[in-house]
C-alpha cells in the first residue's frame, strides 16, 4: 500500500469522504489517505495527525515527496489536539485503532469537535462502545459496512450529528444498518465470531477457578444474539 494505491479497507474510507472536504485524518501514519485524495483532487486540504514520532516523520516524508506541503499540514499531537479551528475542519477520519481508542480520542476532545463534520471511523473491533458514545454524543450513523481483507474483517462507521438518537441494545452491539441490510459478509464475520464465542462457553464450562457470573452472563448473551441474527 502507498499513496497510489491504498489498502481496500482505506478505499473504502475515501470512498465516504464528502467532496471537496476539509479533512483532519487522525493517526495518519504515512499520511497516505490525505495524499491520495489529495491528489485525485476528491479533497480541498488535510491535517494529518499523529501522536507518535516515527509516523510523524514517515507521513511528513510522503507529503514532501508528493509536493503537497501547501494543502497537507503534518502535526505531531494527540488525537484532536492536531485541529485548529482555522482549519475549518468539514471530515475527521479515524482508521486502524480499537474502537475504544477512537471513542476515548473523540471523548477527550470534544471541545475540538464544531459538530459540523462527518466522522468517518474505521475501528479494529470494540465498534459497540463506540457506537454508544455516538449515540450518546447525538451523532446518528448514516452509512456502515463490513469488508473482508487478507482474512480479517474490518468495519467503517460513517456518523454526523443530529440531534437525539436512540439505539437498542442489539443495534448497539451489531450496528443499526447492518441489522437491516445483513449482507454476506457481516453475517460470515457473525458466523466467525458466534464459534469464537461458544468455545470461550465451553472453556469456561471446563475451567477449574469460577468465572465470573457476570462475564459467563454477558457472553451467553452475546451468543444468543448472534444465534438469533443467524437463524
Amino acid at each position: 500500500m502507498n499513496e497510489q494505491t491504498l489498502s481496500m479497507r482505506l478505499e473504502r474510507v475515501a470512498a465516504h469522504m464528502p467532496a471537496g472536504a476539509r479533512l483532519a485524518d487522525i493517526g495518519s501514519d504515512h499520511a497516505y489517505l490525505p495524499v491520495a485524495l489529495l491528489r485525485r483532487g476528491a479533497i480541498a486540504m488535510a491535517v494529518a495527525g499523529e501522536v507518535a514520532l516515527t509516523p510523524f516523520r514517515a507521513a511528513e516524508r510522503t507529503v514532501g515527496e508528493n509536493g503537497l506541503e501547501q494543502q497537507i499540514s503534518v502535526r505531531l499531537a494527540n488525537g484532536l489536539a492536531a485541529i485548529e479551528p482555522e482549519d475549518g475542519i468539514t471530515a475527521i477520519s479515524l482508521c486502524g485503532m480499537g474502537g475504544e481508542t477512537i471513542r476515548d480520542i473523540l471523548d477527550s476532545g470534544k471541545a475540538r469537535l464544531s459538530g459540523q463534520e462527518r466522522l468517518i471511523l474505521q475501528p479494529n473491533g470494540g465498534e459497540q462502545p463506540l457506537r454508544q458514545w455516538l449515540m450518546e454524543n447525538d451523532y446518528r450513523i448514516l452509512c456502515e459496512e463490513v469488508l473482508r481483507e487478507n482474512r480479517f474483517y474490518y468495519e467503517i462507521i460513517v456518523a454526523e450529528r443530529a440531534g437525539p438518537v436512540t439505539y437498542t441494545a442489539e443495534e448497539l452491539y451489531f450496528g443499526p444498518l447492518q441489522l437491516q441490510a445483513r449482507n454476506p459478509i457481516f453475517l460470515a464475520k457473525w458466523q466467525r465470531l458466534l464459534c469464537q464465542k461458544q468455545k470461550t462457553l465451553t472453556s469456561f464450562a471446563k475451567a477449574r477457578q469460577a468465572v465470573p457470573e457476570e462475564k459467563l452472563q454477558d457472553i451467553a448473551r452475546q451468543a444468543r444474539w448472534i444465534t438469533e441474527l443467524l437463524a
